[in-house]
């Protein structure tokens, strides 16, 4: 048997929480037959039947929110009131994909000149999702439910800083009659052999482009359809004639919102000339009054990054894009003490060649960028490699629009933040990864549309 290889440590005290055992090969290959096997049963569930489980599991989520919270927080460190909030937005998840996913999943009849065709949506397997740690509730559900519903098994291979956290959600899944899923606490090599076995027939990702490299390659090698979510570095317009009181709360909850560790987060402020001045000072104001400390108290809006090293590569960018000439004007100093804590930082000057432009930095760092004019702001936002999301502050709906078709993302918010909805699909172009999750587009990624065709019947 395995010595435990997977450790939960507190970012916040640096102090060791538990320590998991890596699954062996034995384990493994026993794992993906109950799976199989689970599946066979929970496919052959009828949509409603799977429909009342999810929730129930929306139930337990919130009678065991703040269980489930306090965990989160110890394990990763988000601010309290953001993880109770994960947990809530799980359970909304998990109704509104009860409730209208049924729907979705009906079969679909069209009619040729006569004849009769059926399109069905039927579940193809079991499906691998290799999870981040950065929302281990929340990136879990949005991927599993909708996969779930459609009469798909789950297997979860989680981040191995958060396997407290996927466990406390697996038990809930099958205490509330959601048996066709389970976790597989493995490595990166043996995370390559799953993805290789015929019974995972896709595989979901969402992580970091390299990751999201070695994935497709896997999965392109043995012809299994995969999504990937892989990050972006999102640019927030803010042009003339925008409200910036309006801009400046949303730019700034958008980037600190989880310490900073959020794949749609506004990382790169893209600002016009005419408005910069002010908008630089409406946002230091805002930046100066986040509370940083202690993830377990309610006040806490900024809590440590959710490992040293995670801390340590943030740090290097930082300071690579001042040797390149970026300005700090706020944070970027690593604090003294325990726990892996970094300050909201804002950085001025930057331009493309430097990581705070170019690179997604996973922590509470901002960058402001100054526009001539609304030219220049598109021509930066789209000079990136990067196509997750994106923002537009106009006072002129028509016009931001326009700008929106033009801009290179999956998604874009208009006077908001953008963020992902259970009614709406998610995900990014370019290096960000394809696919989507949510909505009726993401509940098809894993289901094979089978067209089933009547011919005429003879009259003999």
């Amino acid at each position: 048997m395995h010595e435990p290889a997977f450790t939960s440590i507190n970012p916040a005290t640096g102090l060791r929480i538990a320590d998991y055992r890596q699954d062996d090969s034995d384990t493994i290959a026993a794992k993906l037959v109950r799976l199989s096997s689970s599946w066979t049963e929970w496919a052959g569930k009828t949509v409603h039947e799977r429909a009342a489980c999810i929730q129930q599991l929306a139930d337990a989520l919130e009678r065991d929110c703040e269980a489930l919270a306090q965990l989160m927080t110890a394990e990763m460190g988000k601010p309290i009131r953001q993880a109770r909030a994960e947990i809530e937005k799980c359970a909304l998840l998990c109704r509104h994909t009860a409730m209208h996913g049924v729907t979705s999943l009906q079969p679909q009849t069209v009619d040729l000149d006569g004849r009769k065709a059926l399109i069905r949506f039927d579940p193809q397997g079991v499906i691998l999702a290799i999870m981040p740690w950065n929302f281990p509730f929340w990136q879990v559900i949005r991927f599993a439910i909708p996969v779930l519903l459609s009469g798909n098994a789950v297997a979860i291979k989680p981040a191995t800083s958060t396997c407290g956290c996927a466990i406390a959600l697996l038990q809930l899944m099958h205490q509330t009659g959601i048996t066709a899923c389970d976790c597989l606490f493995t490595d990166e090599p043996q995370t390559a052999e799953i993805m290789a076995d015929k019974r995972i027939t896709g595989i979901s990702l969402t992580g970091s482009r390299e990751a999201g490299r070695s994935v497709a390659a896997q999965a392109g090698r043995h012809l299994k359809k995969c999504v990937l979510e892989l990050g972006g570095c999102d640019p927030y317009l803010v042009l003339a004639d925008a409200d910036l009181t309006l801009a400046a709360e949303k730019c700034v909850a958008s980037r600190f919102n989880n310490s900073g560790q959020t794949c749609i987060a506004a990382k790169r402020w893209i600002v016009v000339d005419a408005v910069y001045d002010e908008f630089r000072q409406r946002v230091i104001t805002l930046i100066k009054a986040l509370v940083s400390g202690n993830p377990a108290q309610d006040e806490t809006a900024i809590g440590p990054i959710a490992r040293a090293d995670l801390r340590e590569r943030l740090h290097r960018q930082v300071r690579q894009s001042i040797t390149a000439g970026a300005s700090r004007i706020l944070g970027g100093i690593i604090p003294p003490g325990d726990g892996f804590y970094y300050p909201p930082t804002l950085l001025e000057g930057v331009e493309p060649g430097m990581p705070a432009f170019d690179d997604e930095l996973f922590g509470p760092v901002a960058s402001l960028i100054r526009a001539a004019d609304e030219v220049a702001a598109i021509r930066l936002a789209n000079h990136s490699s990067l196509g997750l999301g994106a923002a537009i502050f106009s006072a002129d709906r028509n016009r931001a629009m326009t700008i929106a078709a033009r801009l290179e993302a999956g998604n874009i918010a208009i006077n908001d933040s953008v963020s992902s909805d259970p009614r709406l699909p998610f995900g990014g172009i370019k290096e960000s990864g394809y696919g989507r999750e949510l909505g009726a587009f993401g509940m098809m990624e894993f289901v094979n549309i089978k067209t089933v065709v009547c011919g005429r019947a003879s009259n003999g």
